[in-house]
């Protein structure tokens, strides 16, 4: 079966999920989602929401979840060694292991610095947010993005992918060996772009893909990989059980978008009429509309202001009902969506702003678990594999070595460490004196927690116990000295006057008497 055939066979399986999907890029970002094959034709008039509530969601939202799963400043991962394979390590070689792999995590973070790798995830991530699916491709040259009226798939009970196939339109001048192959019957309805379908099928543990144009394979694109280093990448917001497609974040409040954009259609174009100013004339009026019409600001004209009145709609207290249901479905998609909107007043502390990001940031829990699993592990032993073949980094032993992902929801799980670790000091401090925290607390292990909390390395970085006692011995040793060379100044054998020995010292230097002079 060929590769075209397959994807018209699934296409009826992925109907319904692209046309929500449309309907909601409709409301949030139209250029999205353009339907089945509405990416051929680039001059397409696209719909313009009423209202931007929608846009300004998704795109807070694929950021959030971008800085969250790929932090530009720290890596989203770790490597360290699986002590139950090697047994206990001892600690240098623990240290010099733990810089190797921190040059490691720096080489991967560097080159994805370089590449244009967060560009197309987070525009990944908003398709994630407005249609739910998006595959990526993680190519010699970047990543790609196909977006969910490209490709069709298929998964096992299990959720696992068995098959892919995607379409899209390469220019024959990039097919130069198929150019004299390809079959046209009138040369004026030959286009300049041709459907080339990409085949990809699960055998065993790897996979395996090809291209087809026309039915024929092309030379050159048969290719396989692994696994646990897949490059094709297909995510899911939301799954559902039984279901090969993800549901958005748009879908699950599809009813407040709605009836937001009804409700701003109608006042936009409601204090639009209502701004129109229009003077009416009473017909048995001495005051001609044409000399209305021609005076002047200031200007004084003949007659009676009963006779001239103005068109008034009339309207306001239906538009204050209609506003004030468009700010309780503005507040609902902002916290939907993730948008912080602090309380306006003068007494609005830093506390309460920071409680109200964190209670936003809790909610991003669910929406980390799937992307943690089918993004970023993927997404990492891809690199990992391709850095190890180009010798970029060494070979690390599998069972060994473990990556472990760091961001997600494991950061938020360190963020709750955190907070919780800062809450129980202050109890102890407030209940039982800053003596009992000196006292009971472990100041070695607050801070190392602290770090870890924080995603920042300590090694070479915080002292250890056995450090700071040294150089606290150290200091009562030189103290010990300073006051011991103290106690000998002040004592009689140092004072001149008690002692002629060093007096005579004093004089003739080095203990030497001094000579008499002749007389």
């Amino acid at each position: 079966m060929s590769a075209k055939t397959r994807y018209d066979s699934l296409s009826s399986n992925r109907s319904q999920f692209l046309n929500i999907a449309e309907e909601a890029a409709k409301l949030t970002i139209p250029y999205l989602i353009r339907g089945e094959e509405d990416y051929n034709h680039g001059a397409k008039n696209l719909s313009t929401p009423w209202q931007s509530v929608g846009a300004k969601g998704v795109v807070t939202l694929a950021a959030k979840l971008q800085l969250a799963l790929v932090p530009p400043n720290t890596s989203f991962f770790k490597l360290q060694v699986n002590d139950g394979m090697l047994g206990q390590v001892e600690p240098q070689v623990k240290t010099e292991l733990d810089l190797s792999f921190a040059k490691i995590e720096r080489t991967i973070m560097d080159s994805i610095s370089a590449s244009d790798d967060r560009v197309v995830i987070h525009q990944a991530l908003k398709h994630l947010v407005v249609a739910g699916n998006a595959l990526v491709f993680m190519g010699k040259d970047g990543l790609k993005l196909f977006p969910l009226h490209r490709y069709v798939l298929e998964r096992d009970g299990n959720g696992n992918v068995i098959e892919i196939v995607t379409k899209e339109k390469i220019s024959k001048k990039l097919l130069p060996e198929l150019e004299d192959d390809l079959n046209v019957e009138d040369e004026s309805e030959q286009n300049d772009d041709v459907d080339v379908y990409t085949h990809i099928r699960r055998d065993n543990n790897r996979l395996l893909w090809h291209q087809e144009v026309n039915d024929e394979i092309l030379p050159k694109s048969i290719s396989k990989a692994p696994l646990d280093a897949n490059p094709w990448l297909p995510l899911r917001f939301n799954t559902v059980d039984g279901e090969p497609y993800g549901r958005g974040r748009v879908e699950e409040f599809m009813g407040d978008l709605k009836s937001l954009e009804a409700l701003s259609q109608a006042i936009t174009e409601g204090s639009a009429a209502a701004a129109k100013v229009v003077f009416v004339v009473s017909p048995s009026s001495t005051t001609k509309p044409q000399t209305l019409a021609n005076a002047g600001n200031g200007a004084i004209v003949q007659g009676r202001p009963d006779d001239i009145g103005v068109v008034q709609v009339g309207k306001q207290a239906d538009f204050a009902t209609a506003y004030q249901m468009m700010q309780t479905l503005e507040k609902r998609l902002s916290e939907a969506f993730l948008i912080l909107s602090v309380r306006q007043s003068e007494r609005t502390t830093a506390e309460e702003v920071r409680m109200t990001q964190m209670e936003l940031e809790q909610q991003l829990g669910g929406l980390f678990s799937v992307l943690t699993v089918e993004f970023l592990v993927p997404y990492l032993n891809r690199k990992l594999s391709v850095f190890q073949k180009t010798g970029e980094i060494p070979r690390l032993p599998k069972g060994i070595v473990q990556p472990t992902i760091v961001a997600g929801v494991n950061a938020l799980g360190r963020g709750q460490d955190r907070e919780s670790l800062g809450q129980f000091l202050t109890t102890i401090s407030q209940t039982m004196g800053p003596e009992a925290t000196q006292q009971y607390i472990n100041p070695e292990e607050v801070i190392k927690r602290l770090a870890v909390a924080q995603g920042i390395d300590i090694l070479n970085l915080v002292r250890g116990m056995e450090e700071v006692q040294q150089e606290r011995q150290q200091a009562v040793q030189q103290a010990q000295q300073v006051e011991l060379q103290k106690a000998q100044m002040g004592s009689p054998m140092m004072d001149p006057s008690k002692n002629p020995a060093l007096l005579g010292g004093q004089q003739g230097g080095e203990g030497q008497p001094v000579p008499p002079t002749e007389g």
